[in-house]
């Protein structure tokens, strides 16, 4: 169910007894004399100015400035006038809905400006006298689909023949902005009126053509709401301005054409070209679009600021463009860093096609060439693009076990699979790498598989794969930093839940995933494991565009691949935690513990009682001069979960690199996060078995090295030990329900025996 604001707050001003004012102002168009309270209209109007920046038409600073000091207004007749003074200059049109309920609509005072080859965002004013919580419709016999109300019915049956006639009137596209239900990340905007006597719109007009053209724009809320005489249309002389061609020129930093991302912004700060009703390869929910050397945007003629860029390890290239015809634009961004010449590979292992906010069909999404210049223009070595629940059927005719023909020799793209949507998602989502066959045995329908994750995990497992658990963090909230802690989270999720349980079995688990949820949630799960004995790791990524939808690749595993690049040898690395997880802005290559790296053998390094050890990472991030102080007030629950600006020592250009052992900071130096790689050298003495880590927290962590002091195994913490069995515990009561009757006493089984494996372990366990 989709909640709208609007329509919660004029309840709650209604229950508390506010007075509401009155718009009377004379000279403002269509005024008329109306009770509007002042906070539902101030909650809907940042409902709208979050939609028309999510559009790429944002409102400009001195607008949003002035919302806010509406809002502040003391006097709230003066402030509900004052909101809608801002708002009523971007209305295309203005719909007044009486007493009766019927329906007219009169010209507003926006200019009707639209351009060739592109939509324009406009707002609609309803004035709404009757309450009605209809939905609000448009037609306009001058849209190229033209649609029936849906209290008609159905959709209007097209003519037999179209003439050219009717394609030269039909060079529109007419339509109102509505969250669809159960897309992620979207302002709630359309769909039904609040039923609040003033509220606005969102109008998005495509046009086809260039120059002056006229389109007839007929609103109802349903049958029978047309008023008297058919003034419930209204013709508009819109002007579109003719664009031009603007060749792109993109290069790497070695002169290789190249794909690149490309922001493009008027001096309104629109966005270009534009977002609404974007196709891919472009997304309607990025601002930004990716482009090949030599590719083209369209653009009308204006001066115009464009950012050209290829991801987090470079610098981006931001240029003054003016277009006065048709023109060209050469991108070169320049690298911070190159982790590959160090041997080490950037990847995304969890990326979508299709679900979330993809696109105008989710249960198909898109194609593999459209995922593949996100993940070039990214600059990802290799992009998994994960088949799941809503898009199975379609997208998994693009799995084959092999790297897609599209890849090339410095971009893999491969398809795998997570198991979301599946009967077994409330145990957690899992991450499957390397596949052979990605349906399992007897099952034909998805419906099929089992409910829980081991029998999942053990199935991939017999086929070689490299297994894991996604967005790890969901279900283990807490309100604790520390870490670790030892708050017993609800397991109430689809991150790693059942990891719990699943860890003590076999090895079933080769990694859990970070970096796309609060990262204090993630770690602590990883952290009492490993302090038990277990040697999971960790691997990076995005779930683009669930999670976020800004880009893929905003967490990364970089994983060191002896030789050349192959998807096999990447998910190998992953397994055997030969990788480190970044944002990409912040890194740590080459850690090792007296000369063991990590992901090399066992990653295991032996010692004598009272030994100390010497610990080496070349260590490397990149900050802004000036602070950004939108993502430091961020709270660890606030996206972007894991980002190098959380991580800066107070205003300084500085960040803590720490050496991590058994979960807690044994040591810590800084480095000055100018973009230069550091050699940095630690030693710890150490009396008991441990793990030993890096961190640049929260942007940049290595998988561990295992010190074995005497040979005895690690059991760092009792109290970790005790916390892995209460959580089981725990599970087991959000998990237990939905397992199926047939597969729940293999379950219990289960369950039964890791309960085991750490009461054994609190028993062999220091006490601490």
């Amino acid at each position: 169910m989709i909640v709208r604001p609007a329509r919660v707050a004029a309840a709650m001003v209604l229950l508390a007894g506010v007075a509401p004012a009155q718009e009377t102002a004379p000279d403002r168009p269509h005024a008329a004399v109306m009770p509007v309270a002042l906070q539902p209209l101030a909650a809907h109007a940042r409902v709208v100015a979050t939609t028309l920046a999510y559009l790429g038409q944002p409102l400009t600073e001195d607008e949003q400035r002035r919302i806010d000091d509406a809002i502040a207004e003391v006097d709230e007749r003066a402030a509900v006038d004052r909101l809608q003074e801002v708002l009523d200059p971007h209305a295309l049109v203005v719909v007044d809905i009486n007493p009766e309920s019927r329906v007219k609509v009169t010209p507003g005072p926006a200019r009707a400006e639209l351009v060739e080859g592109g939509t324009r965002v406009f707002l609609v004013k309803v004035r709404n006298q009757a309450g009605v919580t209809a939905p609000l419709e448009v037609e306009s016999p001058n849209s190229g689909s033209v649609s029936t109300p849906a209290w008609q019915g159905g959709s209007a049956e097209p003519p037999q023949t179209v003439t050219r006639q009717d394609v030269m009137e039909r060079w529109a596209d007419v339509s109102l902005y509505k969250t669809e239900v159960g897309v992620y990340s979207r302002p709630p905007m359309g769909g039904r009126l609040s039923g609040f006597p003033v509220e606005y719109q969102v109008l998005q007009v495509y046009s086809r053509d260039r120059g002056p053209r006229s389109a007839l724009l007929r609103f109802n809320v349903g049958q029978g709401t047309q008023d008297i005489g058919f003034r419930n249309d209204v013709t508009i002389l819109f002007d579109a301005a003719p664009a031009y061609p603007l060749k792109l020129r993109v290069q790497d930093e070695n002169g290789r054409p190249a794909m690149a991302s490309f922001l493009i912004r008027d001096r309104l700060r629109r966005v270009y070209p534009s977002q609404s009703k974007r196709l891919a390869p472009d997304f309607a929910f990025q601002p930004q679009v990716y482009r090949m050397d030599e590719d083209e945007v369209r653009l009308p003629a204006g001066a115009y600021t464009v950012t050209c860029d290829r991801g987090p390890e470079y610098d981006a290239q931001v240029q003054e463009l003016v277009v006065k015809g048709p023109s060209a634009l050469s991108c070169r961004p320049t690298r911070w860093i190159d982790p590959s010449k160090y041997g080490w590979y950037s990847g995304d292992h969890h990326i979508h096609a299709a679900g979330c906010a993809h696109y105008e069909s989710p249960e198909q999404g898109v194609g593999p060439k459209d995922m593949l210049a996100q993940v070039q223009g990214e600059a990802l070595n290799v992009g998994s693009v994960l088949t799941w629940g809503p898009c199975y059927y379609h997208q998994k005719q693009f799995f084959s076990g092999q790297d897609h023909p599209l890849s090339t020799d410095r971009t893999l793209l491969h398809y795998d699979l997570e198991v979301s949507g599946f009967p077994s998602s409330h145990a957690g989502h899992l991450v499957l790498l390397g596949l052979k066959e990605q349906d399992y045995p007897g099952a034909t329908r998805i419906e099929q598989w089992p409910t829980w994750d081991l029998p999942v995990l053990r199935w991939a497992r017999a086929q070689g794969a490299v297994t894991g658990f996604a967005h790890s963090g969901w279900g283990l909230g807490s309100t604790s930093a520390e870490l670790p802690n030892y708050d017993v989270p609800g397991f109430d999720g689809i991150g790693a839940n059942e990891y719990i349980v699943d860890v003590t079995h076999d090895g079933l688990v080769d990694f859990i995933s970070a970096a796309d949820t609060p990262a204090p949630w993630e770690l602590n799960i990883w952290y009492h494991t490993l302090n038990v004995g277990f040697r999971t790791r960790i691997s990076g990524e995005t779930d683009f565009p669930c999670i976020t939808q800004d880009r893929v690749g905003q967490g990364r595993s970089y994983a060191k691949v002896d030789g050349r690049l192959t998807y096999a040898g990447f998910v190998e690395a992953v397994r055997r935690g030969r990788t480190y997880v970044s944002d990409g802005k912040s890194h740590l290559m080459d850690f090792a513990v007296n000369g063991q790296e990590a992901g090399v053998g066992e990653s295991e390094v032996r010692l004598a009682p009272g030994g100390a050890l010497r610990v080496t990472v070349k260590a490397a991030a990149l900050l802004d001069p000036l602070p950004n102080e939108a993502i430091r007030r961020l709270r660890p629950e606030q996206g972007p979960f894991w980002d190098v600006e959380r991580a800066r020592v107070g205003t300084t250009r500085e960040v803590p690199v720490e050496l991590v052992v058994n979960g807690r900071v044994a040591a810590r130096k800084t480095i000055l996060a100018d973009g230069m790689v550091r050699p940095l050298e630690f030693e710890v003495p150490l009396r008991e078995s441990s793990w030993l880590a890096v961190r640049i927290y929260p942007s940049a962590h290595t998988n561990p090295v295992f010190a074995i002091v005497d040979g005895r195994p690690i059991r760092a913490s009792r109290r970790s030990a005790q916390w892995c069995l209460a959580a089981v515990n725990q599970c087991w009561t959000q998990k237990a329900p939905r397992i199926a009757p047939g597969e729940i006493e293999a379950a219990r089984a289960a369950y039964d025996h890791a309960r085991e494996v750490y009461r054994q372990r609190i028993a062999e366990s220091a006490g601490n």
